[in-house]
């Protein structure tokens, strides 16, 4: 049991705090999946954004100071949720980063992790050989937003960020505004395509659907407990959206453009599920996997294959 009355009394510089948080979190086994590597990068991340330093590049002069009483108490409490709680870092700050940019978060959207951050920076080349052609972009289950504001930014393109969710929107306008984004980004409220404009043509549709299936769902660590079920889970072992996007995918895009689908852990149960479709599996050089791509015309195969009536 970790003793946060002797840390508050024995604990004096950012140096010692650095050192016995790193201690704690390894003592009491937390899983680092939402933006750090290690116990080390995690305590450090804690503690000197809790007391408003630079997470990077820290001056060796700020080391051995001591931090006040109230400091003290503040970062006790977030250090005992982190390690009693589970709660990830991500929401004990209200900070996470994604294409090197940050975001607010909260518990009502995922903290953003997507391998999509690699394909944004590259502007999804090779497989989009003409970028400067995309003129507008669709993500569908935009969650916090950080996808379409990384589109937004990389492709100098309107993005329209879609979600079912109107506490998730309502972070995605915080993001959108933060980033003075308000007239490239626009959020709307849909099931999917439900409230899309029938008409509306993309260049570039780009989804992070719910897809963990139940069988995962159960196995996943505590700190996955405290983010929304819901844009986690799907039912159809995961596939239930991806499913829905597919089927519909050909009505929105334009003659030239691409679908990519983040499918992580169910990239098998696609396969399986769909065998006469040739998905495209993109290989990422920094981790991740589970993204597959889909051309229009691949699309409009997948609505006569799976359409049914």
């Amino acid at each position: 049991m970790t003793d946060f009355a002797a840390a508050q009394t024995e604990l004096k510089t950012l140096r010692d705090f650095l050192r016995w948080t790193t201690s704690r979190f390894i003592e009491a086994g937390l899983f680092y999946g939402h933006g750090n590597e290690d116990a080390f990068n995690e305590a450090s991340q804690l503690v000197l954004s809790s007391l408003h330093l630079p997470v990077t590049e820290l001056p060796d002069v700020f080391l051995d100071a001591r931090l006040s009483k109230d400091e003290k108490t503040c970062l006790l409490d977030l250090i005992r949720k982190r390690i009693e709680q589970r709660i990830p870092l991500p929401y004990l700050t209200n900070e996470a980063w994604f294409a090197g940019l940050p975001f607010f978060v909260d518990e009502r959207v995922l903290i953003p992790r997507s391998p999509f951050a690699e394909l944004i920076d590259s502007q999804f080349q090779p497989w989009l050989p003409q970028p400067e052609k995309v003129h507008k972009v669709l993500d569908l289950c935009t969650g916090s937003g950080c996808i379409a504001i990384a589109l937004a930014l990389a492709f100098d393109a309107k993005v329209d960020a879609v979600d079912i969710s109107e506490d998730a929107l309502a972070v995605a306008d915080i993001n959108i505004k933060m980033h003075n984004l308000e007239n490239q980004v626009s959020t709307l409220a849909s099931d999917c395509w439900q409230a899309l404009e029938p008409k509306q043509q993309y260049d570039l549709i780009v989804s992070n659907p719910p897809y963990v299936g139940a069988d995962e769902m159960a196995l996943l660590p505590d700190e996955y407990r405290h983010e929304p079920a819901s844009a986690l889970e799907a039912e159809d072992n995961g596939l239930a959206l991806v499913e829905k996007i597919l089927l519909r995918a050909a009505d929105y895009l334009s003659h030239d453009g691409l679908l990519f689908v983040e499918v992580g852990n169910s990239d098998l149960a696609v396969d399986e599920k769909w065998p006469e479709m040739a998905f495209t599996w993109l290989d990422l050089d920094l981790g991740g996997h589970g993204i597959f791509m889909l051309d229009r015309a691949q699309c409009l195969e997948f609505q006569k294959l799976y359409g049914g009536d």
